[in-house]
């Protein structure tokens, strides 16, 4: 009897899984899609909504990546409790699906992978209409769409995700704290500005520690503003100064703050949601274990940098010590990662030419590989820092051209001397969509911040191919179409003051004082161990060296995926585009921002315009010889893997609406 009591003893142990699972899902809605509408063969599909709860171990090694987990408060089993909105889109019949479930990170709280890959015309937080599915690509390729929310200040309105996270207290019971650091700039003088980072409340607004300074560029020096000349508001809200605050100036205010959010419980919960749907079942959402076989991990821009800070610190592995995400996908990330696991983290912040200045954004190491800094003597590598070889995913990081110009792009396929490109992991691919923006425009082009036209350039066709290529060498060990980025070694990687821009009228080419900069910043010594920030501002060292890629003769990239826009061109497509005079600093490249320059129309609008490019009418007989090209340039692309043979009419069509509205331009440069 004793070792019958043994035995089933021992059985249950071994099927009890070793970390915590998710504690419960609470559905607070339930609705079908579209209930007329089929999605390919997958059938139909419903939307799930609410809330999911989870407890997790401080002293389980997976979680002890968790900055101030083992300060977090704990309930009577010893575990951290915190919960997140989830939002799902799954086929009624699952066994009609492909097995996979693809999360994307939530920017800020936002859903956008609709209209990213099944190029919806609006990101509804709440999808309901035929229009805002798009064209139901995700769907008919048999996706389980999947969003939980990760950042502890998302905006808190409804159909927003976010994480709901306890704060870190000392072992006493007394509150932590620690200095906040918020730059900001103004475009016209005010005297009165919001506090930046309002999640972080002032403890006392007397605090010597607290104090502004104001600069004139980035590496300018910073010149103290005296305390009597400025204050906070009553309501711990606003600053003010009655003199006024400078546009186009960079002003950093320190102060004194509290109780930080254990932030890194964000990424456990994406860890542990994904881990709930593979290795375990959720009868919450009608699934069955083992119905959900995959999951791949998408993000845009922060969401794509999460990614990157989500393989960097390990949390790949679950509690019981199992992979969680098969495949990655970051988009325009640019070599960054993020405030997501250190106190007082700031997760919105991010880094460009002319705004949110040293955060932890673009900090070594950058590249996959592990790589040394000879300057500061630290070996690192984003891939080698925490992942151990069985939890490595299959990652496809993709850019756009500008993430070259404003997100340091080029340190993540590069050696830290730029002088040579990395190798990289056999597991991981690269791709630049030529000519691209940091986001789609839409068309027809506006002039938003910038002195051009908005970069309307739509890679999205791309990337869509690149998804189903990315699932195919998961399930079936299908090799993806190659990387295709710009080399050094190939000669399309140069230095800013190489790329061979053509003379085009009214535009000044950025240089390698314009461009975007990663530096070697030091946050103190408990920053890499600790995720604690004891400098703040923090020491600024040496700046990596930045390259760029290099052009034709149009000014168009050369490397990359040229989608047929850039093959056979209307236009130059430029991935930066400087700040017009209303919205920043007329020599500094303006954020997240590309360029669009229609080529002159006829050789007369060319030669009174002194413009170097070859007008429209030099380039094509007439419309239909250049959709013609157009359709055999998105044949060639689509027999190298990198679009779908299906998508070509209505990339076809598309090129030809473009035609159509530079050709009825009164001058033909609209710019």
């Amino acid at each position: 009897m004793l070792k019958r009591f043994a035995l089933v003893l021992l059985f249950a142990l071994s099927t009890t899984p070793l970390g915590a699972e998710v504690v419960r899902i609470e559905v607070n809605s339930r609705a079908d899609i579209l209930p007329e509408k089929s999605f390919g063969s997958v059938g139909g599909f419903e939307k799930l909504a609410g809330k999911i709860y989870f407890a997790v171990d401080p002293r389980n090694t997976a979680n002890q990546i968790i900055t101030d987990i083992d300060k977090a408060p704990q309930n009577s089993s010893g575990k951290v409790e915190f919960s997140s909105d989830f939002y799902m889109i799954k086929p009624k019949d699952m066994s009609r699906g492909n097995g996979t479930v693809l999360y994307e990170v939530s920017n800020r709280g936002n859903k956008g992978m609709l209209g990213y890959f099944n190029r919806a015309t609006v990101n509804n937080l709440d999808p309901k209409a035929e229009a805002d599915f798009g064209d139901g690509f995700l769907l008919a390729q048999g996706f389980t769409l999947l969003w939980v929310g990760w950042q502890f200040d998302a905006p808190s309105r409804d159909g927003m995700l976010r994480v709901y996270v306890p704060s870190a207290r000392e072992k006493d019971g007394s509150p932590i704290r620690g200095l906040v650091r918020s730059d900001f700039s103004t475009t016209q003088k005010t005297s009165e500005v919001a506090l930046p980072d309002p999640t972080y409340s002032i403890a006392d607004s007397k605090d010597a520690a607290n104090t502004l300074t104001v600069r004139d560029s980035v590496e300018a020096p910073r010149r103290v503003v005296a305390r009597d000349q400025w204050d906070f508001t009553a309501d711990g809200k606003n600053i003010h100064m009655a003199a006024g605050f400078e546009p186009s100036k960079i002003y950093e205010v320190i102060y004194r703050s509290q109780d930080p959010p254990v932030a890194g419980l964000g990424p456990a919960a994406v860890r542990d949601a994904i881990s709930k749907l593979k290795y375990g079942s959720t009868p919450e959402l009608s699934l069955s274990q083992g119905v959900v076989k995959h999951a791949i991990a998408f993000g845009i821009s922060q969401s794509g940098r999460f990614l990157r800070t989500y393989l960097y610190y390990g949390f790949n592995e679950d509690e019981a010590h199992r992979k969680v995400f098969d495949g990655v996908m970051s988009h325009v990330a640019g070599s960054g990662r993020g405030s997501f696991d250190n106190r007082f983290a700031l997760p919105s912040r991010t880094a460009g030419p002319f705004a949110s200045f040293f955060y932890p954004v673009d900090i070594f190491p950058f590249t996959d590989i592990a790589q040394l800094d000879p300057e500061t003597g630290r070996r690192d590598g984003l891939l080698t820092h925490n992942m151990k070889p069985e939890f490595m995913p299959r990652i496809m990081y993709t850019n756009s051209s500008h993430e070259y110009w404003g997100r340091a792009a080029s340190l993540y396929t590069t050696t830290v001397d730029g002088k040579e490109d990395a190798p990289m992991m056999s597991n991981v691919r690269a791709y630049l969509y030529t000519g691209g923006s940091h986001g789609v425009a839409a068309f027809p082009p506006a002039r938003g911040i910038g002195q051009q036209l908005n970069d309307p350039l739509d890679y999205r066709w791309a990337a869509r191919k690149l998804l189903v290529s990315l699932n195919k060498w998961i399930v079936d060990g299908v090799e993806p179409p190659p990387s295709a980025y710009p080399r050094v070694d190939a000669g399309t990687l140069v230095a800013p003051e190489k790329a061979k821009f053509p003379k085009i009228p009214n535009l000044t080419a950025p240089t390698s004082t314009n461009i975007h900069k990663a530096y070697r910043v030091d946050y103190g010594a408990d920053f890499t161990t600790k995720g604690i920030i004891t400098n703040e501002p923090p020491k600024i060292k040496s700046s990596f060296p930045m390259l760029v890629p290099q052009v034709d003769s149009d000014g168009n990239d050369i490397a990359g995926i040229r989608m047929p826009e850039i093959s056979v061109p209307l236009a130059t497509y430029l991935g930066w585009n400087f700040f017009n005079s209303r919205s920043g600093p007329t020599n500094e490249l303006a954020s997240l921002t590309g360029s669009f320059i229609p080529f002159p129309r006829t050789p007369d609008e060319r030669a009174g315009m002194n413009d170097p490019r070859p007008s429209i009418e030099e380039r094509y007989k007439s419309k239909d010889a250049y959709l013609e090209l157009i359709g055999k340039s998105a044949r060639d692309l689509a027999s190298k893997g990198y679009l779908i043979a299906d998508d070509i009419p209505r990339i076809v069509q598309q090129a030809g609406a473009r035609w159509d509205w530079i050709m009825s331009q009164p001058t033909g440069n609209p710019n």
